[in-house]
């Protein structure tokens, strides 16, 4: 045994409580560790899970200070202060780097770092003021203006046709800096969650077909319904990025399929557990936060089969009433899904208050069953 290794009942820290770390700390108490949450919301559902919770700013220098104390530290999302991340990497174990949150908070440095390992993006260009707009954009027209950071779920991004309308969302997003990606012809989109130790020591799990819908992910499909070869190079494509990094834990790589050719370009990164990866709780051997876990204390990544094609459909707070619960026995009663409610407290349109997930022989069937009890939600 690696003396190497961080055991039970060690205590972890996490920055952020959202459902990310709400998992991430029943994996790790299942697992026999104790769990210290930092997060501003005294609600946070991590918070009613965890040992401790620090009611506070992720730069708090108290709160730091306490997790400092802790085996080891990671994040729930990439929001939060790379430079955090970094000065607790002098008192304790830190996984992700606050380098890599600070490559996954910035489009720029994202993709600057995907090129650098080889690899493919959608055409784009940089917009750091109003000058560069003189310029002429049309071979990047139509496109998607997007905020060079902070932006998620489709926040801070606007469609853009021509220059008029690129000049009008560059003001709309406050002359911010800005990455103008060219639309491209989009065949389907799939991401590929990998769990990193070392080199030689990683895995990624199957990969996940996506659907959004109004920039927010709705459905995962999971095996996905491409090529069996295109699944293979997109984690082969997913491993190399990680590889190059150097990044040490759980990290999403999300995929445009473009074109009839369908072409690999890798949209973004993110240095956590991903919400396209939740299927993984009810259909593989291991999970993504079980792997968080065994990253963050040293041990090797567990096996990441499939054991049975799946859709997670994601539950939004549009479809609570005005009183009252929507009705969950629409899902309970139903003998192949899987129930994940978040505990949190504020409804409000577009907000992920939970998952479900269709267990079935094939992932037509998840899919099919799944938009059928989505549908009976709404």
């Amino acid at each position: 045994m690696s003396s190497d290794y961080i055991l039970p009942p060690a205590m972890l820290g996490i920055l952020g409580g959202g459902q990310l770390a709400a998992m991430f700390t029943l994996a790790a108490k299942k697992m026999g560790y104790g769990v210290t949450v930092v997060d501003p919301d005294a609600d946070a559902p991590a918070g009613k899970l965890a040992d401790v919770h620090l009611c506070a700013n992720y730069t708090d220098h108290d709160a730091l200070q306490t997790l400092a104390q802790c085996a080891a530290v990671t994040t729930e999302f990439e929001n939060v202060s790379a430079a955090s991340m970094t000065w607790l990497a002098q008192y304790t174990h830190v996984s992700p780097s606050g380098d890599c949150v600070a490559i996954a908070q910035d489009r720029e440095k994202e993709k600057a770092w995907i090129h650098k390992a080889g690899l493919a993006t959608v055409p784009y260009a940089m917009i750091y003021s109003a000058a560069d707009l003189q310029a002429d954009y049309s071979h990047m027209l139509p496109g998607i203006l997007k905020t060079a950071t902070l932006g998620y779920d489709g926040k801070g991004q606007i469609t853009v046709h021509n220059q008029d309308e690129l000049i009008a969302a560059f003001n709309q997003l406050q002359q911010v800096r800005c990455i103008l990606e060219k639309k491209v012809d989009l065949h389907s989109e799939i991401s590929v969650v990998v769990a990193r130790l070392q080199t030689n020591q990683l895995v990624s799990f199957p990969v996940a077909e996506n659907v959004h819908q109004n920039g927010i992910l709705a459905y995962s499909l999971v095996p996905a319904r491409l090529p069996a070869d295109l699944l293979l190079q997109a984690q082969l494509m997913a491993k190399q990025l990680a590889e190059a990094m150097d990044y040490i834990g759980v990290m999403a790589v999300e995929f445009f399929v473009v074109g009839s050719e369908m072409r690999l370009a890798i949209n973004e990164i993110a240095p956590r557990p991903h919400n396209s990866g939740h299927y993984t709780l009810d259909a593989c051997l291991s999970d993504q936060f079980e792997q968080q876990v065994r990253i963050l204390c040293g041990l090797p990544p567990a096996k990441p089969d499939l054991l049975k094609p799946c859709c997670m459909v994601n539950i939004l707070g549009d479809i609570w009433p005005k009183e009252g619960e929507p009705d969950w026995s629409l899902i309970l009663a139903h003998k192949a899904c899987k129930l994940h409610l978040y505990g949190k407290k504020k409804v409000r349109k577009g907000r992920k208050m939970g998952h479900f997930t269709v267990l079935a022989d094939d992932v037509d069937q998840a899919f099919s069953t799944a938009h059928e009890i989505g549908g009976q939600l709404n």
